[in-house]
């Protein structure tokens, strides 16, 4: 089992910054990809970004590349989203994710995470 803990939503200004950390607890993340999602109100979950731990290879989604990056810090079992130039559109609960058996054709997929931590809501006032 994994725990995951998101932290560091709140509200901001468009065009401002945050910086999302999701704490992972329980086990050895060495094999483990870790993802970021996000879902905004009557919307579905969408991919965000992920990095597979062992290597620090990442994975962005095409609308957010050039403005949020991941990152993660092994001592602390801890995986960042830093969101950069932030968009009205931004706006949604974010969720990290992480599973150990993710290959390069399903990191953008939900449904191969399986587990997830409680979301943490991010809104970008325009």
């Amino acid at each position: 089992q994994v725990q995951l803990v998101e932290s560091g939503g709140g509200l901001v200004q468009a065009g401002g910054s945050l910086r999302l950390s999701c704490a992972a607890s329980g086990r050895t993340l060495s094999n483990y990809v870790m993802g970021w999602f996000r879902q905004a109100p009557g919307k579905e979950r969408e991919f965000v970004a992920a990095i597979r731990w062992s290597s620090g290879i990442i994975y962005l989604a095409d609308s957010v590349k050039d403005r949020f990056t991941i990152s993660r810090d092994n001592a602390k079992n801890t995986m960042y989203l830093q969101m950069n130039s932030l968009k009205a559109e931004d706006t949604a609960v974010y969720y990290c994710a992480a599973d150990s058996r993710i290959t390069r054709s399903t990191i953008r997929d939900l449904v191969e995470y399986d587990y997830w931590g409680q979301g943490t809501q991010v809104t970008v006032s325009s």
